[in-house]
C-alpha cells in the first residue's frame, strides 16, 4: 500500500495525524468519511458508506460491547456528522443470519431478504434514531474493524467493462477479489463475506457494475487503502487514455459561450414546460469541457442509449438520458425544439415499454416517464429535478457516468446494467418505501419566485415568506449588495442543498441575488436570462420595488418627480410584466404576477402628487395586465399603506418631517427605530384596526396571491392598510 500523499495523482490525500489523533473513535470515523466524500472522484453525493466497529459501554449492563457505527440511510459522506451514523450491536447483527435462514422465503431478491432491513432497528445501540442503510450487513459481516464502501468513477469504470473480472486481477494484482453484480442486500453481503473468508489476504472486493469495498483494522489504514484502490484504477485508465480519440473523437464543435447562452435562454423555458406535464422541474446546466467532449463525440448516441451503470446513478438519472440528435453547426432554435419534442415523445414511449416489460405483480406504479438528463451536442447537459438540490445531484451523477464511460471505453468496452436489474433497483419496494417516507413537498417547492425589491422592507420580508414555503427565490434589487444580503440570509437558513454540479450561476442553491433596474427593459431582460440559466424558467414574479418622491426631495422639480415616479412605479411594472410574459408563454405553465401599488392610488393627499398618481396608474396597470396575460397568468396588486419599518421610502429625514407635520412628540436624539415606531403608531391610530402595518403583513398577502389559494382571482387589488376607510373603493 502507498503511505505518502506524494504518491497519489488521481485522488487527494488529506489525512492529518494532528487532527485525527485528537478525535474520539466515532468522530475519527466521521473525519475519515468527510475526507473521502470531499473528493468527487472518490464517491458521489449521498453514495457510499463507511463504518467502524468500536467498543462501547452498554447503557443497561455497563459491560463493554462491540458496536458497529455505519453511515446511515440518506446520509452524505462529504457533509456527514455524528448524527448521520447508525449504531448497532454487532453480536445482534451477527445473530440475524440465523433468523434469516428460518424465513419461509430466502435468496436473492426474495421477500425474506428485503424483510431483514426491518430487523435492523432491533439491533440499535443507545436508541440511536438514525435509520440503517441497506449496506449495513456488508459492514457487519467483514471482520476487520474499519470498512469503506465507495463509488469511485475510476473503479466503476473497471467494474463496468465487459471483461471486468479479468481486469480486476490485472489492475490490483490479486489485492481485490471480484464479485459479480448483485443488488445490495443480505445475499450480496453474504457473498462478499464468503469471498473474504476464502481469501484472507485480500484488501477488498470489486463489486461488478457498482464500486468497491475495502477494509483494515485501523482507520487511517482503511483511508489509505481506499485511496490506493482508486489510484491504481486511475493510473491504469490513464495509461490507456485515448486523448483526442476519446469517445470515438469529436463529431461536433461547441458553440461559443454567447451563442450557447442565447440558445439556452430561449430553449430552457420551452423544454421545462414540455417536461413538466405531471409536475414542474428545476434545471441545472453543465457546460464544462468533459461534458462537451462527451456530447460532441461520435460515440455519445451509442453510450447514452446504453444508460448508466452504478445503481446510485440511475436512481436519479433514470435508466438512460435523452440524447438530442441535433447539429449545433447547422441547426437553430426551432430545429432544436422540434428535435426535443420528438425525442421526448420517443423517450416517454420507451420508458413506458421498459416499465411494462420489467414490472412485477407487486411493483409500485410507474413514475413520471420523462427524462431527467438531456444531452445536447455543442451545448452540454441539462439535469432536471423536483428542486435545485435534486437537479444538481442528477447532473452530478451523470457527470460521474460520463467519467465511468470514458474510463471503460479507454481500457475495454463499456457495459450497462441489464434492464431488468436496473428496474429492480429503480422500483425496489425498499426504495419506494423510502420515497413514501419523505416529507410532503411544501406549497412552492417546485416554484421559481422572483422578488424585485428584495433588498429591504416588504421585498425582504416577501423573499423570506416564500422561501419558508419551499420556493427557489431570486432576490433582485437595484442595490445588489442589499439583494445579496437577503439571499445570504436565506442560504444560511435553508442551506445549499446537496449535489456538486452546475456550470456558472447554474451551480447555485435555492436563493440567488441579481441586480436589476426595472425602468430599463434591457436590464430586466438580462435579469430574466440569468434566472433561466440558473433554474430553467420562472413561475411567480412579485414586484415590491418603488419610489416615493416628495416636493423638494433630492432637489427635483415637479416634472422630474413625475418622470421618475412613473418610470419606476408604472413603466417598471409594465416592463417586468411584459418580459416575464414572454417566458410564461414559452413554458405554457400557469404563472402569477403581483405588483405593489398603494392605497394612495385611491386617496388624494397633499404633498405626494407624483407618487399618488403613479400608484393610481399602477392599479389600472394591474387590471390591464390581467386582461393581457389571461388565462395563463394571474395578475393582482398589493396595496400597502404607511409601512414605516424597514422601508427605504421612510429615511430619517422623511420620518422627522412627518412627525413634525402631525405634531407627534419626538427627540432629535431618538434613534431611527424609535422614530419609525412613533410614526408607525401614529399611523396605526388612524386605522380601523389600530395596529401598525409591518413588511411581514404585506409579505403574507403577497404569498397568498402566488400560493395558488387564490387561483381564480385576477385583476384585483388587495389593500393591507389596517383599515383606512378613506381608501375604501366607492
Amino acid at each position: 500500500m502507498q503511505d505518502s500523499q506524494h504518491e497519489f495523482r488521481h485522488v487527494n490525500y488529506l489525512w492529518s495525524d494532528e487532527v485525527a489523533d485528537k478525535l474520539e473513535a466515532v468522530d475519527n470515523l466521521v473525519y475519515r468519511s468527510n475526507l473521502l466524500g470531499s473528493d468527487q472522484r472518490i464517491t458521489n453525493t449521498g453514495g457510499g458508506n463507511t463504518s467502524a466497529k468500536l467498543i462501547e459501554k452498554d447503557p443497561l449492563t455497563g459491560k463493554s460491547v462491540e458496536i458497529l457505527w455505519v453511515k446511515g440511510s440518506g446520509g452524505d459522506l462529504r457533509t456527514a456528522t455524528r448524527a448521520n451514523f447508525a449504531s448497532l450491536y454487532e453480536d445482534k447483527l451477527q445473530a440475524l443470519d440465523e433468523v434469516y435462514q428460518q424465513m419461509p422465503e430466502t435468496g436473492y431478491k426474495s421477500a425474506g431478504e428485503d424483510a431483514m432491513v426491518g430487523l435492523f432497528p432491533h439491533c440499535v445501540f443507545c436508541l440511536n434514531p438514525r435509520a440503517s442503510s441497506i449496506d449495513t450487513p456488508l459492514h457487519s459481516m467483514i471482520k476487520n474493524k474499519h470498512v469503506d464502501h465507495l463509488h469511485p468513477n475510476a473503479v466503476i469504470s473497471i467494474a463496468s467493462c465487459k471483461d471486468q473480472e479479468r481486469l480486476t486481477q490485472k489492475v490490483w494484482g490479486g489485492a481485490l477479489a471480484y464479485v459479480p453484480w448483485m443488488r445490495p442486500g443480505w445475499e450480496a453481503a453474504k457473498l462478499c463475506a464468503e469471498v473474504y473468508e476464502k481469501n484472507p489476504d485480500i484488501k477488498g472486493v470489486l463489486l461488478g457494475q457498482h464500486g468497491h469495498t475495502n477494509w483494515e483494522d485501523e482507520s487511517k489504514d482503511c483511508y489509505e487503502t481506499s485511496l490506493w484502490v482508486i489510484e491504481q484504477a486511475g493510473r491504469f485508465i490513464e495509461q490507456h487514455d485515448k486523448g483526442d480519440n476519446t469517445f470515438g473523437g469529436a463529431k461536433f464543435s461547441s458553440l461559443s459561450e454567447q451563442e450557447r447562452d442565447n440558445l439556452l435562454t430561449r430553449f430552457l423555458p420551452v423544454a421545462r414546460g414540455l417536461l413538466s406535464s405531471k409536475a414542474k422541474f428545476i434545471a441545472t446546466i453543465q457546460t464544462d469541457e468533459p461534458t462537451l467532449r462527451f456530447v460532441n463525440s461520435v460515440d455519445a448516441p451509442r453510450l447514452a442509449e446504453l444508460g448508466t451503470s452504478c445503481p446510485d446513478h440511475f436512481l436519479r438519472t433514470k435508466i438512460k438520458p435523452l440524447y438530442l440528435d441535433w447539429n449545433p453547426q447547422s441547426g437553430d432554435l426551432n430545429s432544436l425544439i422540434e428535435t426535443f419534442k420528438q425525442g421526448l415523445e420517443q423517450y416517454r414511449s420507451d420508458y413506458i415499454a421498459y416499465y411494462n416489460q420489467c414490472k412485477h405483480d407487486d411493483s409500485p406504479a410507474m413514475r413520471d416517464p420523462s427524462p431527467t438528463v438531456v444531452l445536447i451536442p455543442g451545448v452540454g447537459m441539462i439535469g432536471w429535478g423536483k428542486n435545485k438540490s435534486e437537479s444538481r445531484v442528477t447532473t452530478e451523477f451523470y457527470n460521474c457516468a460520463i467519467e465511468v464511460m470514458r474510463g471503460a471505453e479507454a481500457i475495454s468496452e463499456y457495459t450497462a446494467l441489464p434492464a431488468q436489474e436496473a428496474f429492480d433497483i429503480e422500483y425496489w419496494a425498499l426504495e419506494e418505501a423510502k420515497l413514501q417516507r419523505m416529507p410532503k413537498e411544501k406549497p412552492l417547492a417546485r416554484d421559481i419566485v422572483v422578488v424585485i425589491g428584495a433588498g429591504d422592507g416588504i421585498g425582504k420580508a416577501t423573499a423570506h415568506r416564500v422561501a419558508a414555503e419551499g420556493a427557489h427565490v431570486v432576490c433582485a434589487d437595484l442595490r445588489i449588495e442589499a439583494a445579496r444580503q437577503t439571499a445570504e440570509e436565506l442560504q444560511h437558513i435553508y442551506g445549499q442543498g446537496i449535489g456538486v454540479a452546475g456550470s456558472g450561476l447554474s451551480g447555485c442553491g435555492p436563493a440567488i441575488a441579481l441586480n436589476v433596474n426595472i425602468a430599463d427593459r434591457s436590464s430586466v431582460k438580462a435579469m430574466f436570462d440569468q434566472i433561466i440559466l440558473a433554474y430553467g424558467g420562472i413561475d411567480k414574479v412579485i414586484v415590491t420595488a418603488g419610489v416615493f418622491l416628495a416636493p423638494g426631495q433630492n432637489g427635483m422639480d415637479h416634472d422630474e418627480m413625475f418622470d421618475a415616479s412613473f418610470a419606476v412605479n408604472v413603466k417598471g411594472g409594465y416592463i417586468v410584466g411584459t418580459e416575464a410574459a414572454k417566458i410564461w408563454q414559452q413554458q405554457q405553465l400557469p404563472g402569477a404576477l403581483v405588483l405593489t401599488t398603494s392605497v394612495n392610488g385611491v386617496v388624494a393627499k397633499k404633498g405626494s402628487m407624483a407618487y399618488d398618481t403613479s400608484k393610481s396608474a399602477a392599479n389600472h396597470l394591474v387590471r390591464e395586465l390581467a386582461v393581457e396575460l389571461a388565462p395563463l397568468v394571474n395578475v393582482n396588486g398589493l396595496a400597502p399603506a404607511t409601512v414605516v419599518k424597514g422601508s427605504t421610502m421612510f429615511p430619517r429625514d422623511r420620518v422627522i418631517a412627518s412627525l413634525s407635520k402631525y405634531a407627534v412628540p419626538f427627540s432629535a436624539d431618538d434613534d431611527d427605530d424609535t422614530l419609525r415606531s412613533k410614526l408607525a403608531e401614529f399611523y396605526a391610530q388612524r386605522t380601523l384596526t389600530r395596529q401598525p402595518i409591518t413588511p411581514e403583513d404585506q409579505a403574507e398577502a403577497a404569498y397568498l396571491l402566488v400560493s395558488g389559494q387564490l387561483s381564480k382571482t385576477t385583476g384585483q387589488i388587495i389593500s393591507v392598510d389596517g383599515g383606512l376607510h378613506e381608501a375604501f373603493l366607492r
